[in-house]
């Protein structure tokens, strides 16, 4: 019996993670993984550690203190010089693979029937002289991703009621493993736990399609019915990660009562999907759960949800409405990414945070109300939402971070709070509708491009407080009439102005030291400039192709560029 060819879940997520927001530090001689939405840290690549070495339960950084919860995927491979390590009891996962080819693994010493544990209380891995039917010890509090995996030997396995989760790959390619006794206290199921076993490639364990273990859904295939029900001799109370994952067949289901989460990858890449009923004991749904289901239309979520996943709606195109639980505080990083039918959502009225692209590609979305509640918009958020008109930015919200409206082409009116300090690079770039903003006293910087190619956008008033106006930050503005300098800024970077073909009046306030390399190239409309006593250069091309602009005749101390007034008109004799 074959599941459907499919990516894996376990990489998909490591590749997320660590292109996201993970951020790799050295401490105390080994590599850590920094998640620095959740403030965990993650053993990295330390192929050349040796001796005795060990975990901190927490390491301290100048971003904060990061809690030590993970031994990564091939943490310590190849490590042979490596004798012992102490874990911390803040570890919340291990993978087998961290310790391969170790002097950990490697010394005989370390193992006893069959298995290796680590502090008494970690489950490493499992070789040919385990016992064909074995009990996990009550004593292990924790058993490593993949532990069994390839086990030719066990035949039995009775998991521990003090361990509450069954790894990815736990009993992968165990051959003549013909049961696994999973108990009520267990909590989550990995990915692929039975894939390639005694119990997987046993035809007579599956039932229409779907393969149960004591009240688990481990995973399905192409024999399932497109309108699945689940049927199983005891009630179904958990999904194993990526359960669903890859079937096309699918094309509508209702999740059993009392299942409280939605695992990662539960769904990804049900290309034919098109409903899911979820249950009101659902209040968790993980990373990427409904990944790519192009066709779905309705997965309503129930107010009671507290917690979703990074990406659990991504490329979600036929996705129209959304309901978010009451007390959700945060929608994580590319949640509803390019959910492009999405037309509405009420957004809970204790969010506190939007993390990156959370609503990037929602092309549908229009009467955005932001909560008051709202601390923190993430990067490229509402990018390209080509319905949005107007945004009011709540008064929490300090940062306007990159990306964080580009491309939303309708929209007319912002609303910056008082107090905010920085608009970053890109944050409306594209904005063609964009007429005015009202940019607060308390602004510090505006970041390069942050309003490139806003072509309606008239009047713009700098504030006095203003000291960085970054590259191409108001280029191809070609509406904006004119615009004053504020005097701490003391340089105008490339591009700043350029193609601003309306702009007709500039006033450059003392202070000032240096234009930058095409500051306002091709602004066709300016006819006078009057350039401060302390400006000391001009880059190249700054004013070139500024056609009824008259050359000034400037102080020799003043650095001209190369071309800094070329096509502009020459002064009279």
């Amino acid at each position: 019996m074959k599941l459907f060819a499919k990516g894996s879940l376990l990489s998909l997520l490591l590749v997320c993670a660590l292109s996201l927001q993970a951020e790799e530090i050295k401490y105390q001689g080994l590599v850590y993984q920094l998640d620095l939405d959740r403030a965990t840290a993650e053993v990295g690549l330390n192929p050349r550690a040796l001796g005795s070495i060990t975990i901190p339960e927490v390491i301290t950084t100048e971003k904060g203190d990061f809690r030590v919860t993970t031994i990564g995927d091939n943490a310590f491979k190849g490590a042979k010089w490596l004798d012992s390590i102490t874990l911390p009891p803040t570890i919340e996962r291990i993978y087998r693979s961290a310790f391969e080819g170790t002097g950990i693994l490697l010394n005989r010493d370390n193992w006893s029937e069959g298995t290796l544990i680590l502090d008494s209380m970690y489950l490493i891995a499992t070789d040919k002289t385990i016992k064909p039917k074995y009990v996990v010890p009550e004593y292990v509090r924790l058993v490593a991703a993949g532990a069994f995996r390839g086990n030719k030997t066990v035949t039995k396995v009775v998991w521990s009621p003090r361990v509450t989760r069954i790894d990815h790959d736990m009993f992968r390619d165990c051959k003549n493993l013909t049961k696994v006794e999973i108990p009520q206290t267990v909590e989550w199921i990995g990915q692929d736990i039975l894939t390639g076993s005694g119990i997987y490639l046993n035809d007579k364990k599956w039932k229409k399609g779907a393969l149960y273990v004591d009240g688990c859904l481990i995973a399905t295939n192409k024999d399932i019915r497109p309108d699945f029900q689940f049927k199983s001799n005891v009630p179904v109370r958990l999904l194993a990660c990526g359960c669903f994952m890859g079937n096309k067949t699918l094309v509508s289901l209702t999740l059993p009562d009392g299942l409280t989460h939605i695992p990662a990858g539960a769904f990804y890449k049900c290309e034919n999907l098109q409903e899911v009923i979820i249950p009101s004991s659902v209040t968790r749904v993980e990373n990427f759960a409904f990944h790519s289901c192009g066709k779905l239309r309705n997965a309503l979520l129930n107010p009671g949800v507290t917690e979703l996943g990074m990406g659990c709606f991504y490329q979600c195109g036929s996705l129209q409405e959304q309901v978010l639980g009451t007390e959700l505080q945060e929608i994580p990083r590319g949640c509803f990414y390019l959910c492009k039918s999405l037309t509405h959502l009420d957004f809970p009225a204790h969010l506190k945070r939007i993390a990156d692209g959370a609503f990037t590609g929602c092309a549908e979305l229009k009467d955005v109300i932001l909560p008051e509640s709202l601390e923190e918009i993430g990067e490229l958020a509402f990018s390209g939402n080509l319905k949005m008109t107007e945004i009011v930015i709540p008064q929490q919200v300090l940062n306007i971070r990159k990306g964080c409206f580009s491309g939303c082409m309708a929209l007319r009116n912002v609303t910056l709070p008082y107090g905010s300090f920085s608009i970053g690079e890109e944050a409306f770039k594209g904005c063609v509708d964009l007429e005015r903003i009202n940019i607060p006293e308390s602004m510090f910087r505006i970041g390069a491009e942050a309003f490139y190619g806003c072509q309606s956008l008239r009047d713009v008033i700098l504030p006095e407080k203003l000291e960085v106006l970054e590259d191409a930050a108001f280029q191809e503005c070609k509406r904006l009439s004119e615009i004053r300098v504020p005097s701490r800024i003391k340089h105008l970077e490339e591009g700043v102005f350029a193609h601003c073909t309306a702009l007709y009046r500039v006033e450059l306030n003392e202070g000032l030291e240096s234009i930058g390399n095409g500051a306002f190239y091709g602004c066709i409309a300016l006819r006078e400039i009057q350039f401060p006593k302390s400006l000391q250069s001009i880059g190249e091309e700054s004013f070139a192709l500024c056609r009824q602009l008259v050359t000034p005749t400037l102080n020799e101390e003043i650095f001209q560029g190369r071309n800094a007034f070329k096509g502009c008109q020459k002064a009279k004799q």
